[in-house]
């Protein structure tokens, strides 16, 4: 199992705020011989359709010990490896990054992250570290 992100445990409580069930705190799976793990996976009802809603969260701290261009490049690496790799095996379920709320309004506004988030299609997941509450979803 590889190493949880620092704010693992605080992504995973603004989901279940958010209404969502934890169905795997690390999700782990083999495809084209390669080993993956995503951190985690959520389901929620959309009670209106009943129809069930799946999701996939790589969750990135961007703290300010790291270089946030070197994290971003893991980052968007993962994002784009994982995405391909849940098309194939679980196409139901949609990818997301999560990012805190600062690195969120500091540095994913800058214009190469934000055109590269674009160009990609990422999916975020902004969360308040001290809240733990997720602040918005970016499809």
């Amino acid at each position: 199992m590889s190493a949880r992100d620092t704010y693992h445990e605080v992504v995973r409580i603004a989901l279940k705020k958010d209404g969502w069930r934890i169905t795997s705190d690390q999700f782990t799976f083999t495809i084209g011989g390669v080993k993956m793990s995503i951190d985690l996976t959520a389901e929620k009802m959309i009670a209106a359709e009943r129809e069930g809603q799946k999701i996939a969260v790589e969750i990135k701290s961007f703290s300010e010990q790291s270089s946030a261009i070197s994290e971003f490049h893991t980052a968007l690496g993962q994002f784009i490896n994982y995405r391909a790799a849940l098309r194939k095996r679980e196409p139901e379920r949609v990818l997301y990054l999560a990012v805190p709320q600062l690195a969120y309004n500091t540095f994913f506004q800058l214009e190469f992250p934000k055109e590269m988030v674009e160009e990609n299609k990422v999916k975020m997941l902004i969360y308040d570290i001290e809240q733990e509450v997720i602040v918005a979803w970016k499809s």
